[in-house]
């Protein structure tokens, strides 16, 4: 592994310049303790210092990486690198560690080794006098610096899945803002108190005059908002699915702050978790573009019955009455003529306005169901409903 990528792996692990952690503190005791030293230290060394996670017996954070003992530790990642006395080591002797205060004369660090092989640093101990140490000694500091591995990866892991968690999250967020109607996530407690632990901001798309804050604060606006007819049968039904945790699928009326009335459904699946509570993840869409296209279907079906199916039952009746007559003269048949041409009149009179009417009909359908409506257009007044 090179330099770049051992410093690539090295940031990967998120650990410079955070504070310090007992799990850590508590090994680099335990190494002064094993190897009597008055100094230990968990180091990391990135592209110009030697930076401390732990410094037990050492009043300071970092040193610049040309000071660093480590930096020979770099290339023995299965080897503990020993100093015994560092005024008589030519790679050590005019440091200003040892010169000056610290007054380094013993060092012994196990690498850090990742299972990638890279060396992030070192699990070290330090005297401020020669000495030696043992195979014993050795061997412990390399279980330690194992155990700080262990440590330093089960942290990574964990940090790298609360960042994926995070973006995923966050991209989810973006999904459910962007998608038509609510998204919400509706809970009873089994002390009865209802929360809405997320609720989507398409909320101000259907409910202009309610704020996203004001609700999580009273979920009970959810249902408050609903038309008083309506409002205890969603109700009822809310809580009767729960009991069975069937999925709700219901169409029902709201009151708008503008004193319209528009049409909403609600589809929401219940679960129950292991505390009791009651969990709802639905959603509510505006439907009144669905509910006018059902109506002008209506609308449709009944010109058909009754505008137009008059005077086609007129001419039926005329031809009838004409494959009747015995006695077809130029008169009656003039007279037949007159009546078709009246009827034929009517009826084409009848499918132009009807025509007309569809054709407004249709437009206004298209601008309610346009990927972007505006608020105003899925609403109707009380009086037409």
């Amino acid at each position: 592994m090179n330099e770049q990528e051992r410093l690539q792996e090295l940031e990967s692990y998120h650990i410079l310049d955070t504070p310090p952690e007992k799990e850590l503190e508590e090994l680099t005791q335990i190494a002064s303790a094993i190897c009597g030293t008055p100094i230990s230290l968990i180091t990391f060394l990135d592209d110009h210092r030697q930076w401390f996670k732990s410094h037990i017996g050492l009043p300071i954070e970092e040193t610049p990486r040309s000071q660093a003992f480590c930096e020979y530790a770099l290339h023995c990642p299965t080897e503990v690198l020993v100093v015994e006395d560092s005024l008589n080591d030519g790679r050590f002797q005019h440091n200003l560690l040892v010169q000056e205060v610290p007054h380094i004369r013993f060092y012994a660090g196990a690498p850090l080794t990742t299972p990638n092989g890279g060396v992030l640093g070192t699990l070290c101990v330090i005297d401020t006098r020669p000495r030696k140490i043992t195979e014993i000694q050795k061997n412990a500091l390399q279980l330690l610096a194992k155990k700080a591995m262990t440590y330093l990866h089960t942290r990574k892991l964990l940090l790298d899945q609360a960042r994926y968690m995070e973006m995923n999250a966050a991209r989810l967020k973006k999904l459910t803002d962007q998608a038509p109607g609510v998204i919400f996530q509706l809970e009873l407690s089994p002390q009865g108190q209802l929360s809405l632990p997320f609720l989507s901001e398409g909320l101000s798309d259907i409910f202009p005059h309610l704020k996203k804050e004001d609700m999580q604060k009273v979920p009970e606006l959810l249902f408050m908002v609903m038309h008083p007819e309506d409002r205890a049968i969603v109700y009822e039904k809310f809580f009767a699915a729960s009991d069975q945790l069937v999925p709700i699928d219901i169409e029902h009326r709201a009151l708008l702050e503008n004193g319209c009335i528009a049409w909403y459904l609600t589809k929401a699946q219940p679960e129950k978790r292991a505390d009791g509570t009651l969990v709802w993840y639905g959603a509510t869409q505006n439907i009144n573009a669905q509910k006018k296209h059902i109506q002008t279907l209506e609308r449709i079906l009944f010109d058909i019955s009754h505008i137009l199916r008059g005077p086609i039952t007129t001419l039926s009746g005329l031809t009838m009455v004409m494959e009747m007559e015995k006695e077809m003269n130029e008169q009656k048949l003039c007279e037949f003529l007159g009546h078709i041409k009246s009827v034929s009149e009517k009826l084409n009179s009848n499918t132009r306005k009807l025509n007309k009417t569809y054709t407004q009909q249709r437009e206004s359908l298209t601008l309610q169901t346009s990927i972007f409506p505006t608020n105003n257009s899925s609403t109707q007044k009380t009086s037409n409903n």
